[in-house]
């Protein structure tokens, strides 16, 4: 398998008008994968460590698993046409007869978040890794914004603790 995937981490989720850009790579190609909204916020909940008043879906499915003695192996991202990416998650369940491996198809960003939640790998299929366009040129400039922006909002705060106050 080592040969036919490549291994890549979510490097970063950006807002968009229609959802949520997550970009996915690793040292040498990063690219973009289009989440709807409410993905995209579970991926960066997730990977803030947010802690929910109440269990998302998400959270539900790693539950279920969690009580049926179900293991999440790994995702792996294994086909992309005309922009819709494909994964397939692998299970494992081990009981008194043996050890089972299942692999389900999913949707990428839904995989993604159980990935995320379980702090385990996420592979892309070689040949999509190959076709797709590398965009960490953009990224670079998204995480320099969002550093600069976050710089910005921290001396603004700066400057209202220094203001003379009344008290």
């Amino acid at each position: 398998m080592k040969n036919d995937v490549v291994e890549v981490s979510v490097k970063g989720v950006m807002p968009t008008a229609n959802g949520c850009a997550v970009f996915l790579g690793d040292d040498s190609k990063n690219f973009v994968i289009y989440v709807d909204h409410s993905v995209g916020n579970a991926i960066s909940m997730t990977m803030q460590g947010v802690k929910k008043d109440r269990p998302l879906t998400h959270d539900l499915i790693g539950n279920i698993f969690l009580g049926l003695g179900i293991a999440l192996e790994r995702v792996v991202i294994n086909d992309v046409d005309n922009g819709t990416f494909f994964a397939r998650i692998i299970l494992t369940m081990t009981n008194e007869l043996g050890r089972k491996i299942v692999e389900v198809d999913a949707r990428p960003s839904d995989s993604l978040v159980l990935a995320l939640q379980q702090k385990k790998p996420v592979f892309v299929a070689r040949s999509v890794y190959d076709a797709v366009e590398d965009m960490t040129e953009i990224l670079e400039r998204v995480l320099k914004q969002q550093n600069e922006d976050e710089e910005d909002d921290a001396d603004d705060e700066d400057k209202d603790d220094k203001t003379d106050k009344p008290f």
